[in-house]
């Protein structure tokens, strides 16, 4: 049925369950997994006067994120571990998560995406934005969203 499935994740309890949920679907179909986080570029706060402020230095930030994105993927593979699935764990550098998940799906040519949604209702949806939808408004593949 499936031969590559993807789950992105961000680490959160929730996203755990899609990288459970992706686990058993990879196991039942023999296929392989990739579990992807995106790493969010260094952000920049205007401070008036066209000068601008950094929280941290651009290479602090980068530093940073991949040591949290190197902790998402361990808690990923320790998930894995026995599973009895092929995983291939990846950090991409991205600057809209959505766009990540897409581009990933298309190069590694997968035929499924398997991700998270906080559930969050159609107000909130609109002005926080959902990445979820935004795959799911993006993507030719098949995704299946887990609450």
């Amino acid at each position: 049925m499936f031969k590559n499935i993807l789950v992105p994740t961000d680490g959160t309890k929730l996203s755990t369950k899609a990288i459970d949920m992706a686990l058993t679907l990879a196991r039942e179909t023999g296929a392989s997994l990739t579990i992807m986080t995106a790493i969010p570029p260094c952000p920049v706060t205007p401070a008036g006067d066209g000068y601008v402020l950094e929280p941290l230095s651009g290479e602090a930030w980068i530093r940073v994120m991949k040591k949290n994105a190197d902790r998402i993927l361990a808690s990923a593979a320790k998930r894995a571990e026995g599973k009895k699935v092929d995983v291939t764990l990846l950090a991409v550098d991205d600057s809209l998560a959505h766009e990540a998940v897409v581009n990933i799906a298309r190069k590694r040519k997968c035929d499924l995406i398997v991700m998270s949604s906080h559930g969050r209702g159609s107000l909130s949806a609109l002005f926080l934005g959902s990445e979820t939808m935004k795959v799911l408004s993006h993507s030719k593949l098949p995704v299946l969203v887990c609450r």
